[in-house]
């Protein structure tokens, strides 16, 4: 039985109300104001339930409003798409600007991360730490939860997993001396970066805010970031108020917004604190940590998607020196099955294909068709196909006949047809990669928007499909019933868009 995929939760429901708002504007045979406050309300409606504070949906609304009423949406070809380009607009406005730098000086930088118990933040301090490496800045860790023993042993399990230092006093009482001897050891082993574990409480309380003040204090942070649970809503942004008004906050850091995020505290972080949010955690694992881009999580909530943070991700997978030979070798058209079978490996790692899909345009839609495949299972028996060839058959799959086609079957343990299924599939890709390889920038963007509507990814087309048998041969009034159900399928689908 295949795994289902996880269909990502983040916004969803907002997502669906917001969907409506354009539809319900779509549907009119003739554009009024009545019917843009139909839609207007409807994307109201969509914010509060997402949990946004109620004076950050006035203020929004308020401006939305203004702009969706005017001369040019009402007399626009296609006021749907205008009225979610001014909601866009608005979400950037709401959600940015955003300076993601860390502003690390020439000598050691300090960084101080704050926030309650389940939030994240001993995890965060390492992811951070993480996108530092990626970055080829070194860094340390320091435990000065000393609060709790647990989280103390967790940086030093992350920290090794990474091959980053961490810092620690066994039996220390006092974190401001922790932070303090760790900053002095950083800057004299000549440490580009300090991250400091801080102590967190299951609320906010005074003695929490006195020692995470004196730290602040004593030990001067170049930089005070507070991590925030997504999940919990108008409790993350009070929180984020009371920690700003103790420390004065540089920014936010919000967890979890892979789970079943509403939004809520998304959206009104940066509106009731003035605190930007400059980093986003969109998964367990500790490269799950990305800069927050207004204009990319606002594709993100509209079904737009975020075609930076996507190539962030290919970057991730295929080094500069791989990508420039794959992009000599695709202009040139040379574009083999080993090398469609180097991608498939890249992108097998568990739920990396999920979250790569959620990047692009129609993310809900390429997720629901993706339901219930197993991409990691899937691309092992491309793989395993793949090495069933003879080199000959690799560089060229046309020479592969019913006879080469029973052998290589049989050797990866498949169906014969699975076989032509993944010639099919590579011949595709081999279009798309030349293609792309040979397009200028807009082109390629185009292609990418395309994607969802292609053969790869389309439900009907999936990358590996065997055959199931009936149990029994169909006879001819049979066949004949079942090819009249299908054209009438395919009639209603054309008529429907679909």
């Amino acid at each position: 039985m295949l795994r289902q995929f996880p269909k990502s939760k983040m916004f969803e429901s907002l997502q669906n109300g917001l969907q409506s708002a354009w539809k319900s504007v779509r549907g009119k045979g003739k554009l009024t104001e009545a019917n843009m406050r139909e839609g207007l309300a409807i994307v109201e409606q969509s914010l509060l339930e997402a949990d946004v504070s109620y004076s950050v949906v006035q203020d929004f609304m308020g401006r939305v409003q203004e702009q969706a009423l005017g001369q040019k949406v009402m007399q626009a070809l296609d006021p749907g798409q205008q009225l979610i380009g001014v909601v866009r607009d608005e979400l950037i406005n709401l959600l940015g600007p955003v300076d993601s730098s860390l502003h690390l000086k020439s000598d050691t930088t300090v960084l101080m991360l704050c926030g309650l118990q389940g939030s994240g933040k001993t995890t965060t301090c390492a992811k951070l730490a993480r996108l530092l490496l990626d970055n080829n800045v070194q860094s340390m860790l320091v435990a000065a939860d000393l609060q709790r023993p647990a989280a103390i042993e967790q940086l030093h399990v992350n920290g090794d997993k990474l091959g980053v230092p961490v810092y620690s006093e066994p039996g220390a009482k006092d974190p401001v001396v922790v932070c303090q001897n760790a900053v002095k050891k950083a800057k004299a082993e000549g440490v580009r970066v300090v991250i400091l574990d801080t102590a967190g409480r299951l609320a906010i309380d005074q003695q929490l805010m006195d020692e995470l003040s004196l730290i602040d204090k004593r030990v001067a942070p170049d930089q005070v970031y507070l991590v925030v649970d997504g999940m919990t809503g108008q409790d993350a942004v009070n929180s984020a108020k009371s920690f700003n008004e103790a420390l004065e906050l540089n920014g936010v850091i919000m967890t979890k917004l892979d789970g079943d995020a509403r939004g809520g505290a998304l959206l009104s972080v940066k509106h009731v604190t003035g605190v930007p949010i400059k980093f986003i955690g969109t998964g367990e694992h500790l490269d799950a940590l990305e800069p927050f881009r207004p204009e990319g999580m606002a594709g993100r909530i509209l079904g737009l998607g975020d075609t930076l943070a996507l190539v962030d991700e290919v970057r991730k997978i295929v080094d500069e020196d791989e990508r420039q030979k794959w992009e000599e070798q695709a202009k040139k058209g040379e574009f083999t099955l080993d090398d469609f079978k180097l991608q498939m490996e890249k992108v097998a790692k568990p739920g990396l294909m999920q979250k790569m899909l959620g990047l692009l345009p129609g993310a809900a839609q390429l997720q629901e068709a993706m339901a219930g495949a197993d991409s990691a299972k899937e691309a092992k028996r491309f793989i395993g196909m793949v090495n069933s060839m003879t080199p000959q058959e690799r560089r060229n799959p046309k020479v592969i006949d019913p006879q080469r086609r029973a052998r290589i079957a049989q050797g990866a343990g498949v169906q014969a047809q699975e076989v032509n299924q993944l010639v099919k599939n590579y011949e595709i890709m081999k279009q798309m990669v030349t293609g792309m390889a040979n397009a200028g920038m807009g082109d390629r963007m185009r292609m990418l928007n395309q994607l969802k509507d292609g053969a790869l990814m389309n439900p009907g087309a999936k990358l590996i499909k065997a055959k199931v048998g009936t149990g029994k041969r169909l006879s001819t009034e049979e066949k004949q019933k079942m090819k009249k159900l299908r054209e009438r399928e395919l009639k209603k689908r054309k008529r429907g868009g679909g």
